[in-house]
């Protein structure tokens, strides 16, 4: 079975530097052990795939209290990540399965299963989880490396993906 790594929003908007005050997730610890992760699993062959959350360019989006658009620091993968392939899909929602381009990377690649980790475990980790789900991936989830600020979203969508059938490692 062809498995793939999905790294999720491990960008500085997010985990660095210029993370916004309260999404600040233990950056040291979640970026430790996402590195970690990437490092047993690029060496075991697995891909690694990396995935940003960007925020399209609208009137609307003007609105929104927290936005990361493309092109600017805040958008770019933390410094620091184990960038071990040049893997990169966008997303402009949570679910990184809405990028048309990264399912059929995926599905010629041969890839059957995913895991995941990256931040937000009650946002677009778990959404991206779902997402897999039904497109038909076998889907782990990596608790050690997730990092969450929506602890209640985390543990309603854990429970969720669960019932669905989703490994939890």
């Amino acid at each position: 079975m062809s498995k793939a790594l999905l790294v999720i929003d491990m960008q500085e908007a997010y985990v660095g530097e210029r993370c916004a005050s309260y999404l600040k997730i233990r950056q040291a610890r979640i970026a430790k052990a996402v590195n970690d992760v990437i490092d047993a699993r690029s060496g075991a062959g697995c891909m690694v795939v990396y995935v940003r959350n960007v925020t399209k360019r609208s009137l609307i989006k003007r609105l929104v209290l927290f936005k990361v658009y493309e092109g600017t620091p805040e958008s770019e993968l933390v410094e620091g990540l184990h960038v071990v392939s040049d893997h990169v899909f966008v997303k402009y929602v949570g679910d990184a399965f809405s990028n048309p381009e990264l399912r059929v990377f995926l599905k010629q690649n041969g890839v059957e299963s995913v895991e995941i980790v990256g931040v937000d475990g009650g946002g677009c980790v778990v959404l991206t989880a779902l997402g897999a789900i039904e497109n038909g991936y076998h889907v782990v989830v990596n608790e050690r490396a997730i990092g969450t600020t929506f602890e209640r979203s985390k543990a309603k969508y854990f429970k969720k993906l669960r019932k669905l059938g989703a490994e939890f490692i």
